[in-house]
């Protein structure tokens, strides 16, 4: 954690991964994130996978750094609890409906200048998520062996839920923005970001659909090759998949010098009446006899040989891992100064945590703070946000409208 947004308090009445991760990160720089639940969890609170205990690792590490209160909210006295608070602090992120007692217009009611985010499905109300948005999209039809045809075979889809996350990161992106207008102007924003706007507009961000309009059809399927540059994977002799890359001169000159295949290449320059020195293009539109030249080397040199070589050569590479193995990995997670063991957590476990994807030099980032227990913030929130009494806040347990801590 930074400390670059610690004058912040954000409330967050959320489930599932976009909203959650927009607090997170919010959290992250120092924010202080609340999120409010119903008393007995929000509809994320138990998503798989669970630990023996019941408790959910997806929700203990999407709610990091976070206070957490719980609510009656399916009671008039909870809802209005909820807005009160939301006012008081002045910032909102939700994927609750605009059409709730959430409403950016209830809570402005007592806070004009409120900031509000809200993650909504498509752009004219219908209801989406990650898998749906992912398959209006096109890509999954674009995913697969190379040698699938387009019109009979199945769509692949991603395992990433990629859209939620780009998502959560843009919302974030849009508080932060306009708080800042708030602060040089004194207006507050209603924001509505749509999951399935985020997918169809990062295809055309990314250049896909004016290729789409400009072909007239379809791209073909590449298998795991990299779309209009050198890249693929390859099998070494001792049975290591790998993947590599050049998109630059630099790199496509040291995968030629580590596969030792100068020769090879300018065997295919002349026969072809081209340079692969000279950009992407070449060497895309001659993959196939490029690919075949690469895979001939690697399938006869041994992992730790051609890893080395590729190394001092300074390639763009990496082998195939399991997320098991990844998990297990010195480099990537075990010496990588971005994790550290986090302990404290709801599910009792011990394993390493995220601190900001972020490097500041020169500033100390923090270990990453535990999720919070359901509830474990309750009595704290109440009473500095809203100044309710020990007493009053005790009656709202006896109620059951607020729960404290499920530790």
């Amino acid at each position: 954690m930074y400390n670059l947004l610690d004058d912040l308090s954000i409330i967050e009445a959320s489930s599932f991964v976009a909203s959650p991760t927009a607090g997170l990160y919010c959290a992250q720089m120092g924010a202080e994130v609340i999120r409010v639940d119903h008393k007995e969890g929000g509809l994320d609170y138990d998503r798989y996978m669970l630990t023996e205990e019941g408790r959910s690792l997806s929700w203990e590490n999407l709610n990091r750094a976070k206070k957490s209160v719980a609510l009656d909210l399916r009671s008039a006295e909870g809802r209005e609890l909820l807005v009160e608070l939301s006012a008081k602090t002045g910032n909102l992120i939700t994927n609750l409906p605009e059409k709730s007692f959430l409403s950016h217009d209830a809570v402005a009611a007592d806070r004009p200048d409120l900031v509000s985010v809200r993650i909504m499905g498509w752009h004219d109300g219908r209801q989406a998520m990650d898998f749906t948005v992912n398959a209006a999209s096109g890509y999954p039809l674009m995913c697969g062996p190379e040698d699938w045809d387009l019109e009979t075979a199945p769509p692949v889809n991603q395992v990433l839920p990629a859209w939620d996350f780009i998502t959560g990161a843009y919302c974030a992106f849009a508080l932060v923005s306009a708080i800042r207008h708030r602060d040089r102007t004194g207006e507050g924003s209603e924001l509505r970001v749509p999951l399935g706007d985020v997918a169809i507009g990062t295809v055309a961000n990314s250049g896909a659909m004016a290729e789409m309009l400009y072909r007239g059809g379809d791209r073909e399927r590449l298998g795991n090759a990299i779309w209009g540059a050198f890249g693929r994977d390859f099998r070494t002799r001792d049975g290591t998949r790998f993947m590599v890359a050049a998109l630059t001169a630099k790199q496509w000159a040291g995968l030629v010098k580590a596969f030792d295949v100068a020769e090879g290449i300018a065997a295919l320059e002349e026969r072809e009446g081209v340079r692969f020195a000279d950009g992407d293009r070449p060497r895309f539109e001659h993959r196939r006899a490029l690919f075949d030249l690469f895979k001939s080397r690697a399938g006869a040199m041994d992992w730790s040989d051609l890893e080395r070589r590729m190394g001092a050569e300074g390639c763009t590479f990496e082998r195939y891992r399991t997320m098991h193995e990844a998990a297990n990995d010195p480099v990537l997670v075990g010496e990588n100064p971005l994790f550290t063991r986090s302990s404290g957590n709801p599910s009792g476990l011990e394993y390493p945590a995220t601190r900001s994807f972020a490097n500041i030099p020169g500033r100390e980032a923090g270990a990453p703070a535990p999720a919070p227990y359901l509830g474990q913030h309750t009595e704290e929130v109440l009473a500095t946000r809203l100044g309710l009494s020990s007493g009053a806040i005790g009656q709202l347990v006896d109620r059951d409208i607020a729960r404290l801590s499920d530790a």
